[in-house]
């Protein structure tokens, strides 16, 4: 059988990959897996969400399934709403950071989470057997609009910190959302929390005109300038379904995902919560380094939100992370959520009348490169010797293998993997000093080049 779910869901190019057919076929055989109940359906801005989620809430409905529609709506707020409400499950049409081009689907269970990696196969099995659910007329399924459920996560959002103290410190932020949904309910919930919100790129246009929908430090230059002018505390930058959240510091710096997660979970840690701290391998090795100093274990998972979710859950764990931007608060429900993340920060720099240039300054430094390589799909299949090439090379450290190889040595580490969304390989390089970055580079490189040629 063939393979139509990726790191995070089903995503492709629209009328190319994603055609109307496809789609048609998909919503079908996920409207199979669910076997009826009440789902809940949601999409972002993208141009082709609203036409693709009707094609999707048909095809529920001709399964049998009570469609509970909430139109535009953030990733994070559509799996809350599954969990608390008690639905089947959830799908939500959304491309997340892909260029404007781009749309997917992805399928939530009924605890608010992706559904596990062995159900996305059950639905890939339906597909290409064609093993569609046709329910008789007289079963076939409603379809309701129910946009008011999105105020239902946000009183709850604001619920799960300590509103008056975060009010008190009166902060002035700067939040960015991308063009994209996390206008409808980040900037609301920072103003319930008392601060003065300067919105940015804060209209839903699904052609992305503020910036690309991803942040990262390339695209949050100007966001980044503006943040250093304009004297707030701090600025926030999501990503296309609201479910990352970049945090810059009022000099203009952009923090990466596992530094800003990192100074979260020691907050959470030091407030109580218990449990290990769950990050993909794609995130720095400073996190154990902090982290094993409160006695605090580390566990590390594959690159995807959704296997830090399930570990999550499995492990009881204090919070999960990783680099891009996607921090995961069980208190809520175990997913990224940029809007709750927004408002944990604020609560941590209340809390500790710190600044956030503050307690970033306080990190341990290091020089990072990130990189990639074009891996062919026939070269696929070296991959494994890649592996162990590198970890006899560098046997004598710390080794990952749960997704490519992460070697973590005294001053720093690497990481190997094969993307899950591009023919490439990624690289991830990390050392307290720039030689040092070079000398394991080239060391990489070499070893890379002699087993892919």
């Amino acid at each position: 059988m063939g393979r139509l779910f990726g790191t995070d869901g089903v995503r492709g190019v629209v009328n190319r990959e994603l055609t109307p057919e496809f789609v048609t076929r998909l919503a079908l055989a996920i409207g199979t897996y669910f076997s009826g109940g009440e789902v809940l359906l949601g999409h972002d801005g993208r141009s082709s969400s609203v036409a693709y989620a009707g094609i999707v809430a048909g095809c529920l409905a001709s399964c049998g399934c009570e469609v509970y529609n909430l139109g535009y709506t953030p990733t994070p707020t559509l799996q809350y709403l599954v969990k608390k409400h008690g639905f089947s499950g959830g799908v939500m049409v959304t491309a997340s950071h892909n260029p404007p081009e781009y749309n997917g689907i992805k399928v939530i269970s009924r605890f608010g989470i992706e559904i596990p990696r062995e159900d996305e196969r059950k639905i890939e099995d339906i597909f290409f057997e064609q093993r569609f659910t046709r329910v008789d007329y007289s079963k076939f399924g409603k379809v309701y609009s129910c946009s008011e459920l999105i105020e239902d996560y946000i009183d709850d959002v604001v619920a799960k910190v300590d509103a008056d103290l975060i009010a008190k410190r009166r902060f002035k932020v700067l939040l960015d959302c991308a063009n994209g949904v996390a206008s409808l309910t980040a900037p609301e919930v920072a103003r319930r929390l008392g601060a003065k919100v300067i919105s940015v790129n804060s209209h839903i246009d699904g052609t992305f005109p503020g910036r690309a929908p991803e942040p990262t430090p390339e695209t949050l230059v100007s966001t980044a300038e503006m943040v250093k002018k304009l004297d707030v505390d701090f600025g926030v930058a999501y990503d296309g379904d609201g479910d990352r959240s970049i945090f810059i510091d009022r000099r203009g710096r952009v923090i990466w995902g596992d530094r800003s997660g990192t100074l979260l979970a020691m907050y959470l840690v030091d407030k109580g919560r218990r449990g290990p701290v769950v990050t993909a391998v794609s995130s720095s090795s400073l996190v154990e380094e902090i982290l094993k100093k409160k006695g605090v274990d580390v566990v590390w998972t594959p690159v995807g939100a959704i296997y830090i979710a399930w570990k999550i859950v499995e492990l009881n764990a204090c919070c999960g992370f990783e680099e891009n931007g996607g921090f995961l608060y069980p208190e809520l429900v175990p997913v990224r959520d940029g809007t709750m993340t927004t408002a944990l920060m604020m609560q941590m720099l209340a809390d500790l009348n710190a600044s956030l240039d503050e307690l970033y300054d306080k990190l341990p430094s290091y020089v990072l490169l990130k990189t990639k390589v074009r891996l062919e799909p026939e070269k696929k299949v070296l991959v494994p010797k890649l592996i162990e090439r590198l970890s006899a090379e560098f046997s004598e450290y710390k080794c990952i293998t749960v997704d490519g190889i992460k070697v973590i040595m005294p001053d720093g580490w690497f990481l190997v993997r094969p993307s899950g969304t591009e023919p490439v390989l990624r690289i991830f390089i990390e050392f307290k000093t720039e030689d040092r970055l070079r000398e394991i580079y080239d060391k990489v490189m070499k070893i890379i080049k002699e087993v892919l040629g």
